[in-house]
């Protein structure tokens, strides 16, 4: 059931049952912690403090992070073997074995917490979620070695904690992933590896770090020591996909070195059935002079989609491959543009019916959740640099990324993650302050969910006008847009020019 009001054209309200009923009712549990988050979290924050200082010389203060960790997970079958981990390393004992332990129960708590997010968002949406199939065994033996040198690294990092890193340990990891890298059954894990000691080397020395990014820096410890397992990383099944692809919108996330587009779409099956959110992703390295719309330069080669969706074009798949978890692994042999298609008519009649994708294991982790949704019908409200507020005027002139942007939906106020919306497209704070409808994911961040806008209608001169933040994927005549597509085009051209005589010498 939709969380959202109804339409204009519907403020009657749908019959009992339809989507669009018993908004109040659901808005209501949607504000509302599930039971035991909190606990949870601060049982993941209790471990995450005992990484700081590591492990080579516990002090009592970490003992009592390791039994936080070990009590949460009491009465399940990691019990006995978390306890175990944990009285090993409060007394600075523990083995890489104890380790895993350890990396396994702080998943498995934030792996609860992100389905009972998910379970709260498919209340409000009222989208059935397909199950989650068991990965698919990769082919041939996965060397042990290799996967026991990582597990050594990362048991060290434990060791030594934020705080004692240095380079001599960070480098280590060197030599792991360049044996792991030339093996693809092992690319996750290599290039997990690399990014992670990349991250830890700039930091260098630990000791002399004002601020920890505790969270991340133990999501990604946990998450390779568990992709250290044989089979951990197996690959996902997949299947293929027949039928008509209806773009929703373009989530853009750019970083210093690299750049990634990824679509969500409502994909209808040719044989009938149910329609289901998928998603097709592109990336491509860049150079940290490519910013704003001379990103596209760099991702429009690779994928047909990108074009579609700036055309505001359907696709027709023909036996795309396609992921349990609704990941469209891409090919322009298997895709043809087709007819018109405007997004926030498939946000209106076909996002409701579709079912969300399976969820891999692994990615049962709350800051993945991005939930397709569309918003209609609420109210924005700004606030100042002070905190004051009031509605947002016609044109937004108010709304700065400095300044809080609040929906009121169904009586319950949802903030506005405008910190997301991407250079490289014309949506801005100020369309988004004064819009009517929303096309956005659901988010889950800093213990409270937010929307991250895709795409808004807003009214200028009495005419509807949708912004989407893939708007200029086709080009653009922007001036801003035009500059930095210009700055892109001269900064590929030579970075080619340059790699061909590399290659030539």
């Amino acid at each position: 059931m939709q969380w959202f009001p109804p339409t204009r054209a519907a403020v009657t309200g749908p019959p009992p049952g339809e989507p669009g009923a018993g908004v109040e009712e659901h808005a209501d549990a949607f504000a509302e912690a599930p039971a035991g988050l909190d606990e949870a979290l601060a049982a993941v924050d209790a471990f995450d403090q005992v990484l700081v200082a590591g492990l080579l010389r516990p002090q009592p203060a970490q003992a009592a992070g390791l039994t936080e960790l070990a009590h949460a997970v009491a009465g399940t079958p990691l019990a006995a073997r978390v306890a175990e981990a944990a009285e090993k390393a409060a007394v600075g004992t523990a083995s890489e074995d104890h380790f895993l332990a350890l990396a396994a129960a702080r998943t498995a708590l934030l792996g609860s917490v992100h389905d009972a997010l998910t379970a709260q968002l498919g209340e409000t949406t009222g989208r059935p979620r397909a199950e989650a199939a068991a990965p698919a065994p990769q082919g041939g033996q996965q060397p042990t070695n290799l996967l026991a040198a990582a597990r050594s690294w990362l048991s060290d990092l434990a060791r030594a904690g934020w705080q004692g890193i240095d380079h001599d340990l960070v480098s280590a990891a060197a030599p792991v992933v360049s044996a792991l890298l030339p093996d693809p059954a092992l690319r996750r894990l290599a290039t997990l590896l690399d990014g992670f000691a990349a991250e830890l080397a700039a930091s260098c020395p630990g000791v002399s770090l004002d601020r920890i990014p505790e969270r991340r820096w133990a999501d990604l410890w946990s998450r390779a020591l568990l992709l250290t397992v044989p089979g951990a990383a197996d690959a996902p099944v997949t299947d293929t996909a027949t039928g008509r692809l209806l773009p929703l919108g373009i989530d853009v996330q750019e970083h210093a070195t690299a750049v990634q587009a990824q679509v969500h779409a409502v994909f209808e099956p040719a044989d009938g059935t149910a329609p289901r959110l998928v998603r097709a992703g592109v990336s491509a390295p860049k150079p940290d002079t490519v910013v704003g719309a001379g990103l596209w330069q760099l991702l429009r080669p690779h994928m047909s989609l990108l074009a579609a969706v700036g055309e505001g074009r359907a696709m027709e798949l023909s036996d795309m491959p396609i992921t349990a978890e609704g990941d469209l692994l891409w090919s322009d042999e298997h895709a043809r543009p087709s007819e018109p298609a405007d997004a926030f008519a498939t946000a209106r009649v076909a996002l409701p019916t579709a079912t969300d994708p399976a969820i891999a294991p692994l990615d049962r982790h709350p800051a993945r959740i991005a939930v397709p949704v569309f918003l209609e019908g609420y109210m924005a409200h700004q606030a100042d640099a002070e905190g004051k507020g009031g509605e947002s005027d016609e044109d937004g002139k108010g709304a700065t990324r400095d300044a809080a942007l609040t929906f009121t939906v169904a009586g319950r106020p949802l903030v506005v993650d405008i910190d997301r919306l991407p250079t490289a497209g014309p949506l801005t704070p100020e369309a988004v302050a004064s819009s009517a409808a929303c096309i956005g994911l659901l988010r889950w961040d800093a213990g409270a969910f937010v929307v991250q806008p895709l795409a808004v209608e807003r009214t200028v001169r009495k005419k509807t006008v949708a912004l989407h933040a893939g708007g200029w994927v086709g080009g653009t005549t922007d001036k801003a847009g035009v500059k930095a597509e210009k700055t892109a085009t001269d900064a590929v051209a030579v970075l080619r020019e340059r790699a061909g005589r590399l290659l030539r010498k």
